[in-house]
């Protein structure tokens, strides 16, 4: 016969419900589970800005259509059609910044746009025009002439200083932990030079995978920086749920994807327990964890379905109620589910027939 533990107290006997297994998961159904996220500060009618990876155009995009006080600083003009938006980078993010993958590419941006940080290399040749290798893709067609790209950057960079200036919160997505820089300044780059524009050199070019101390001291860095600007800047920071379409690694790549979705997470979770001015939203957790049986990704099992965005919404808007009236100060792009830019996506065409 079993014999009956004896009573004593313990730090388990304290825990809510929310902390136990059984009572969260086992016999409930995927889309019953509850309590995935509870708010570290309210959002209200404060301006929010986004970057980050593809998964936070969604956020951006939802933020816009909830009537959210949402932080656009390079609203596409009158005469572009609403269609062409993303052609040019327009309502894909609070800046034509173009997708921000990691960390350290975020902390050069801002660095760039303060004029702490000027990279030795300012263009690509691409075709018979130029772009700039930042933003590799933010239009169509290159550019005509060097002088145009500068001009563009210009204004591109100014309108990205302002946006620390006027946002209350910085939403940002951790996406990748693999990127390319260059060996002469360090200069990181958001796609592989050749793939977008430019030339591969192995002299000029090399890979890095960050590491999670790598990862933690520019997210530091990058908190540190911004609230100089802005000393009541909040930041709210998620993980893409979106596998690397390829790795540079020696790695086979679902195992380069958890390394590196690992150490974002890892990175994302201490940060929001350190700062109160850093909160977590668990996007990440919400779509690739194995007890939705995967149901969110669409069948590349890579790309999240409309359904899987739309569930995670709806976790993030219990907390953050949307406000009751639409923002009229704030358009967005005509869109569908399968409207996201990803330069990553470029990577798939060097895979066909290996």
């Amino acid at each position: 016969m079993q014999k009956t533990p004896p009573v004593t107290d313990h730090p388990y006997r304290r825990q809510p419900k929310k902390a136990f297994w059984r009572n969260v998961v086992q016999d409930t159904y995927p889309l019953d589970i509850t309590d995935w996220y509870a708010k570290k500060f309210p959002l209200g009618k404060k301006r929010i800005a986004t970057a980050g990876s593809c998964f936070a155009q969604h956020i951006g995009r939802e933020l816009r259509e909830k009537g959210f006080n949402y932080v656009d600083v390079e609203p596409a003009p009158g005469f572009l059609n609403k269609a062409h938006w993303l052609d040019f980078g327009y309502g894909m993010y609070s800046a034509r910044y173009g997708n921000v993958y990691t960390p350290r590419q975020l902390l050069q941006l801002t660095q760039r746009a303060v004029c702490e940080f000027s990279p030795l290399e300012s263009t690509w040749n691409k075709g018979n025009g130029f772009v700039d290798p930042f933003r590799p893709t933010i239009e169509p067609e290159p550019f005509s002439s060097i002088d145009e790209v500068e001009i563009h950057r210009k204004h591109h960079l100014k309108s990205v200083a302002n946006l620390f200036e006027v946002s209350d919160v910085f939403v940002f997505t951790l996406g990748l932990t693999e990127a390319w820089l260059s060996i002469q300044d360090g200069a990181v780059y958001p796609v592989c030079p050749g793939t977008a524009g430019g030339e591969f050199d192995p002299a000029k070019y090399k890979l890095v995978n960050f590491s999670y101390p790598e990862v933690r001291k520019d997210m530091e860095a990058f908190f540190s920086r911004v609230r100089q600007i802005n000393p009541k800047m909040q930041f709210l920071l998620t993980v893409s749920p979106v596998p690397l379409m390829a790795t540079a690694t020696p790695q086979q790549v679902i195992v380069a994807t958890m390394y590196s979705k690992s150490v974002l997470r890892a990175v994302a979770g201490f940060l929001a327990e350190k700062y109160p001015y850093v909160d977590y939203f668990p996007s990440y957790e919400i779509i690739s964890s194995h007890v939705m049986r995967g149901q969110f990704y669409n069948p590349d099992m890579r790309s999240v379905a409309q359904v899987g965005v739309d569930h995670v919404m709806q976790q993030f808007f219990k907390e953050h109620i949307p406000p009751v009236k639409k923002s009229v100060h704030v358009d967005s792009p005509e869109t569908n589910e399968e409207d996201l830019v990803c330069d990553e996506e470029l990577l798939a065409v060097f895979g066909e027939n290996k």
